[in-house]
C-alpha cells in the first residue's frame, strides 16, 4: 500500500487525538496513505497527491499491510484504540486496506475510514470499518460537479448509521450547498457536522462565529480542527 512518508524511511502512522468530526478528542492512530482522485484548493495534505508540487518519490512510501500493522499495534499499546485510516483518498487502495483493517480488528481495535465519498466501499471493507468519516467536497473546493458529487457513493453511505458527514465550509453559501446536498440524499442533521476551512487559529475562530449562528438553525453539529489549534499544520499530529 503506498502511503505518506513522514521523514526518512518511515511512514506518517503517528498517534495523536482525532481531530475533526464526530469523534473529535478521542486519542487515536493515525495511518495516512497517499493518493487522492479529488484536487481540493485547500487541502492541507497535498503532499499526498499533488506531484506538481512535491515529488512523489520522496513523499510515498510502499510497504506492505502486514508491514503497517506492526507499526500501529506499537502506538496502539500505549493506549489509543482507535484507528483512523485516512489520506488523500484511502478508497482509493481498498484491497490493502481491507487487509490492514482485518488484521487491526483482530487485535480489537477500533476502526475509522476518512473518504470523500465518490467511491463505494466493498463488502468486504464495509464489514470491518466501525465509522465511515464522510467528507462530501463542496463548490469551493475548485472541483467539478461531476466529480465531486458521485450519486452511488454518496447513496451508499447515508442510509447508513456508523456514515458521518463532515462538511469544510469557508462561505456561507457553502451551508447552503450542504444543506441541498443533504436534503437530495436524505441525511439526516444529526448526523452532520460544519467544520471551517483554515489552518491557522484566528481563521478557524471567525468562521466558527457566523457557522455556529446557522448550525443552530438548521441543526448541524459545529465542528472544528482541534489539531490545528493545538498543533498548528505540523505533520505527524
Amino acid at each position: 500500500m503506498l502511503l505518506s512518508r513522514l521523514r526518512d524511511d518511515e511512514p506518517e502512522v503517528f498517534a495523536s487525538v482525532q481531530g475533526e468530526g464526530i469523534t473529535c478528542g478521542l486519542p487515536s492512530v493515525f495511518v495516512r496513505l497517499s493518493l487522492c482522485n479529488l484536487h481540493c484548493e485547500w487541502c492541507d495534505t497535498k503532499y499526498t497527491w499533488d506531484w506538481t508540487q512535491f515529488d512523489r518519490e520522496t513523499e510515498t512510501l510502499t510497504l506492505a499491510p502486514d508491514d503497517v500493522a506492526p507499526r500501529v499495534l506499537a502506538l496502539a499499546a500505549g493506549g489509543p484504540r482507535n484507528v483512523v485510516l485516512t489520506g488523500g483518498e484511502p478508497l482509493l487502495q481498498q484491497r490493502e486496506l481491507s487487509d490492514l483493517a482485518r488484521r487491526l480488528r483482530a487485535e480489537g481495535l477500533r476502526i475509522e475510514v476518512e473518504t470523500n465519498a465518490t467511491i463505494v466501499p466493498s463488502g468486504a471493507l464495509a464489514g470491518i470499518v466501525d465509522q465511515w468519516n464522510v467528507s462530501p467536497k463542496l463548490a469551493s473546493s475548485g472541483n467539478a460537479a461531476a466529480e465531486r458529487e458521485r450519486p452511488e457513493a454518496l447513496a451508499w453511505f447515508a442510509p447508513r448509521p456508523d456514515a458521518y458527514f463532515k462538511f469544510v465550509v469557508r462561505a456561507p453559501a457553502d451551508v447552503d450547498e450542504v444543506a441541498a446536498l443533504a436534503a437530495r440524499y436524505g441525511i439526516p442533521a444529526g448526523r452532520v457536522t460544519l467544520m471551517p476551512e483554515g489552518t491557522v487559529a484566528g481563521t478557524l475562530a471567525e468562521r466558527s462565529r457566523w457557522l455556529a449562528a446557522r448550525c443552530q438553525t438548521l441543526g448541524f453539529r459545529l465542528g472544528t480542527r482541534l489539531h490545528v489549534l493545538l498543533w498548528g499544520a505540523e505533520r505527524g499530529r
